[in-house]
């Protein structure tokens, strides 16, 4: 299992609330591997940029 970067008890209220349905353990593995991989391309574009501080537009959600 990756670091836990997302509040489990969030997401699992989120979905609940939003569809009936229960999360499984893997799903917030699976979106905690995304937000980590999201912060490491935002790391990349701002170092890129020459800054040392990761802004909103470092992060891309290509599929949203």
């Amino acid at each position: 299992m990756a670091n836990v970067l997302v509040v489990t008890s969030k997401v699992k209220k989120f979905i609940k609330d939003a569809s009936g349905c229960n999360t499984s353990a893997e799903t917030v593995d699976v979106l905690s591997k995304a937000v980590e991989e999201l912060c490491k391309k935002g790391i990349e574009s701002a170092k890129a940029d020459g800054r040392k501080t990761v802004m909103a537009r470092d992060i891309v959600i290509d599929h949203l």
